[in-house]
């Protein structure tokens, strides 16, 4: 598996703290977003951006990551290092990460999973039974729950509808490919059940479940606090402090918002309603933080009328940040 610097694609340290993996990650989002950046290569670099947030901004991934590099994910499923040679042959028995083993270790938790130590479903359970004949016994096991992330964008998360997904059979190594329903307002971490789609049984046991986790994709734009959405809205020095409309995205379409004049950075306007939905029914608030944003370089006139504002003007800045 090819190895990937996450903290060179985000240009942080690996001691970074997570403001500062964060404070890059919004950075760079913005910077080579495929709606903003139309150069070669920009919608490769944001993918990585978003893959290398994904991981560091999660402690245990973070340290899975920092141990294990790209085997990050095979170690954290397995629970420990998978050992050389044997990575493709892993067997998962009871569907939990701490329950696996490879080649001949592990024997023994083997026969304790089939014959009473418990799966993923519960207790094993074996059924002995006399066939017709009378000469012979049978047992049978249910099959083992198994998890798959389900990756979401912002959107698809919030309006929900059908997706097509393909799984590899561990069992045929053939892929199928299904079609699931995702419901409108699922959120981080919630599952997403497929019946039967699991584990096989051993035996005339019942196969076990798929569950989707679902993962949302990192936005540009929005940050997901439960059913709240939070968004920037970048005015001008003379929007803020003249009071102004501007127009605004959220999940369902633009919106002219009001600007109140005598804005300062940070200040937050609330759209009521206009979050993400909280089923079964209504939706969280969107909140617009103001960030005002100084032109780089000035025209002549520009500077001229911003000279004389500064000669005129009694507006003492660093005194409302000391009253405060």
């Amino acid at each position: 598996m090819e190895y990937k610097d996450y903290y060179a694609i985000l240009g942080v340290s690996k001691g970074a703290s997570q403001n500062e993996i964060q404070r890059a990650y919004r950075k760079l989002a913005r910077q080579y977003h495929p709606d903003i950046n139309q150069e070669a290569g920009a919608e490769n670099r944001f993918k990585d951006i978003g893959e290398a947030y994904e991981v560091l901004k999660d402690p245990e991934k973070r340290e899975q990551y920092d141990r294990y590099g790209s085997a990050w994910k095979a170690a954290q499923q397995s629970g420990g290092t998978p050992p050389p040679g044997y990575e493709d042959i892993w067997v998962d028995l009871s569907g939990s990460p701490d329950r696996s083993f490879s080649g001949f270790s592990g024997f023994s938790s083997f026969f304790e999973q089939l014959f009473g130590r418990g799966n993923s479903r519960g207790s094993a359970w074996t059924d002995f039974s006399t066939s017709e004949s009378g000469d012979s016994q049978s047992w049978t096991m249910p099959g083992a729950d198994r998890e798959a992330v389900l990756s979401l964008t912002l959107e698809e998360a919030a309006h929900g509808g059908q997706r097509e997904i393909s799984l590899i059979d561990p069992e045929t190594g053939q892929s199928k490919t299904y079609a699931v329903k995702v419901p409108k307002g699922i959120r981080p971490g919630q599952r997403i059940r497929l019946a039967k789609l699991g584990g096989p049984s051993m035996g005339s046991g019942p196969a076990g479940d798929l569950y989707l986790r679902v993962d949302l994709q990192p936005h540009a734009a929005f940050r997901l606090e439960g059913c709240d959405l939070y968004t920037t809205l970048t005015v001008a020095p003379w929007e803020a402090a003249l009071g102004s409309e501007a127009t605004l995205t959220t999940l369902d379409g633009s919106v002219r918002v009001k600007i109140p004049a005598g804005s300062s950075s940070g200040r937050q306007i609330r759209l009521k309603g206009r979050g993400f939905p909280n089923p079964p029914g209504g939706a969280g608030d969107l909140y617009a933080e103001i960030e005002i944003a100084v032109p780089k370089v000035l025209s002549d006139d520009e500077r001229r009328l911003f000279e004389e504002l500064a000669e005129r003007s009694t507006f003492q800045p660093r005194a409302v940040e000391v009253a405060r």
